[in-house]
């Protein structure tokens, strides 16, 4: 899938990331340039890491000094540059290609928690969804925190971020989606409004949920069907089983 070509120093310098699972996942990444590794020896020497790849090795205090406190970074943290941007377009025409399996799409409305989103992107991997679009401005940065929460899946989930979250609904409704917006209030489930069709499925933030500007750019609003014990779920526990919903309609 193409990508657009970023370019330049972050803002807030390179990503850090740790954990064996994220480390390793984005070195096996050709699209993911990584920039420099700390480590433990023994876990380093486990690596067959590539020769001009700058290595630190450092003890457990240095790398805790490295990431947020308590973070398990099991001995090892790279430096990675974020990767290049993927277009709608693009994702679009890889599901066009795909039709009969009718993967469907993650829209997530301000959804800013690096671990739900990075929770959404290994469930997207694991029910095999298209890929995610958020909004730029209104959805983290990739970091360590997201990374390790999405457990490998955002070296190859494709990930789009959009300027105008209205207007990239509207486009995929164009391109043959059914848009579906996820809110505990509706009255129909989520079983009764998937139908034949291919899926976008469109989730608020947790507390405030989806906008209602998103809700006017949605073709259907379903809940999912649970217990009056409980008001609500985790928006990445909620993704997960409307993936697995889509999966086995």
């Amino acid at each position: 899938m193409k990508r657009g070509h970023r370019t330049g120093k972050p803002k807030g310098g390179f990503p850090r990331f740790y954990g064996r699972h994220a480390v390793t996942a984005a070195l096996a990444n050709p699209d993911r340039v990584v920039r420099k590794i700390w480590g433990v020896r023994e876990v380093l020497n486990a690596l067959d890491l590539p020769p001009v790849l700058p290595i630190v090795y450092s003890d457990v205090a240095d790398l805790g000094r490295m990431v947020p406190a308590d973070a398990p970074h099991q001995g090892i943290v790279a430096e990675v540059e974020a990767l290049d941007d993927v277009w709608l377009g693009d994702l679009l025409e890889e599901g066009a290609r795909d039709e009969a399996a009718k993967r469907p799409i993650l829209v997530l409305d301000q959804v800013t928690d690096p671990h739900n989103v990075g929770a959404i992107l290994r469930s997207a991997a694991a029910f095999d969804a298209l890929g995610i679009v958020t909004q730029d401005r209104h959805a983290p940065a990739e970091s360590g925190v997201l990374a390790r929460a999405a457990s490998g899946a955002l070296e190859f989930m494709p990930w789009v971020r959009v300027v105008n979250l209205s207007r990239a609904l509207d486009e995929i409704a164009e391109a043959g989606y059914w848009r579906i917006g996820l809110d505990g209030s509706a009255d129909t489930t989520l079983g009764e409004a998937i139908g034949e069709s291919r899926v976008a499925l469109v989730l608020g933030a947790e507390g405030d949920g989806l906008r209602h500007n998103s809700i006017a750019h949605c073709d259907i609003i379903a809940r999912l069907p649970m217990s009056p014990r409980m008001e609500s779920l985790n928006v990445s526990n909620a993704a997960a089983i409307a993936l697995y919903a889509c999966m086995t309609r």
